[in-house]
């Protein structure tokens, strides 16, 4: 995928016209219902299977949407889909047992390895241009060189956060030249709005929103400090439900294939999950987001976490360069990718 700049505002309405006239003229894929799958002995491995959601992973918001997991176990296990509302509270929960599977960052996956949280990735659900610097509307900084000395919004363990630390990187800067407040990301969003901060490392599609709705302004957008979208499960998951796991890997390709075919459906339910207006999800879809992504991790994913690696240790997210290597080298788990079988879904 070649390199995206955020289109501006201005080219907003002529950018979704374009999409949803072309949608119109491709038509919608029907999926068919999905059908029972399970095991060899027509029994699942647990009852429960928790897993999360989040509207940074549209993968997964159409599974839910779908119900494609509740439908193909038959009754026989409870879903239970819990919100992520950034890669951190994706890694807390996975590291607490309070999910099976989450969605994270790439970065975030393999800072949480690298700090012992037994999780593997899975799956590559997509490779999104989600993260960017933005200054308040009103605001006289035009270049992240000018942040020196002023308060940034950013979540900590997450993939704005670690664009932040290059984007400074790049500008000369370091942590040490800024300060730091360490807010979820939607409250990092109304601190922006309200001036409580001069800049905000933002995540899509609350980045997007905040430039449509608020005038606030993208001072600095590259995808190549984005690392992939990484889909995890925790090690006990994988040996204990590799049956409910192989699942999930189903869903997610079924889902993939959905999304690429159906991109106005993908925007309308990330839009009503999110709370956004449509317009802004089918930029959030068609412009930021590269959901034909190999799913399987491997060489590219490893080349960006690699890059990223050495700043987790420079900034103290990580207590040396040899846990970040032993980590990267025991994070991806490509048996379930390689075995995906849409036909378990659809």
């Amino acid at each position: 995928m070649s390199k995206k700049k955020f289109l501006p505002l201005i080219a907003l309405a002529a950018t979704v016209a374009i999409t949803l006239s072309a949608c119109a003229g491709e038509g919608s894929s029907a999926v068919a219902e999905p059908k029972p799958a399970s095991t060899a002995s027509g029994e699942w491995s647990a009852d429960v299977l928790n897993i999360d959601f989040a509207t940074y992973n549209p993968l997964s918001l159409i599974i839910k949407e779908k119900g494609w997991l509740e439908d193909a176990t038959d009754g026989k296990v409870t879903v239970n889909w819990v919100q992520s509302g950034g890669s951190n509270k994706a890694n807390e929960a996975l590291r607490a047992g309070a999910i099976d599977v989450g969605s994270t960052a790439g970065s975030a996956a393999l800072l949480a390895r690298s700090n012992g949280s037994p999780i593997q990735t899975v799956d590559v659900y997509s490779q999104p241009n989600w993260s960017a610097i933005l200054v308040p509307a009103g605001s006289s900084v035009t270049s992240v060189a000018e942040l020196k000395g002023r308060s940034i919004a950013a979540t900590k363990g997450t993939d704005p956060y670690f664009f932040l630390l290059q984007t400074l990187g790049e500008a000369g800067l370091s942590l040490d030249d800024v300060t730091v407040q360490n807010l979820q990301h939607a409250d990092g969003k109304a601190a922006l709005e309200s001036g409580a901060v001069d800049a905000w490392a933002g995540l899509d599609p609350l980045l997007s929103s905040s430039v449509a709705t608020a005038g606030s302004k993208i001072i600095y957008d590259n995808i190549d400090f984005n690392s992939y979208g990484f889909l995890n499960a925790t090690e006990s998951f994988i040996e204990k439900s590799p049956d409910l796991l192989q699942l999930v890997i189903d869903a997610y390709e079924t889902a993939r294939e959905y999304a690429i075919a159906n991109p106005e459906e993908t925007a309308d339910i990330l839009a009503s999950v999110a709370g956004i207006d449509p317009a802004i999800a089918t930029a959030v879809i068609a412009d930021r987001t590269n959901l034909g992504v190999d799913p399987k991790p491997g060489k590219k994913q490893h080349d960006v976490l690699a890059f990223i690696g050495p700043i987790f240790v420079e900034s103290g997210d990580v207590a040396s360069q040899d846990l970040i290597d032993a980590a990267l080298d025991s994070l991806f788990n490509t048996e379930f990718v390689d075995k995906a079988d849409t036909s378990t879904i659809g």
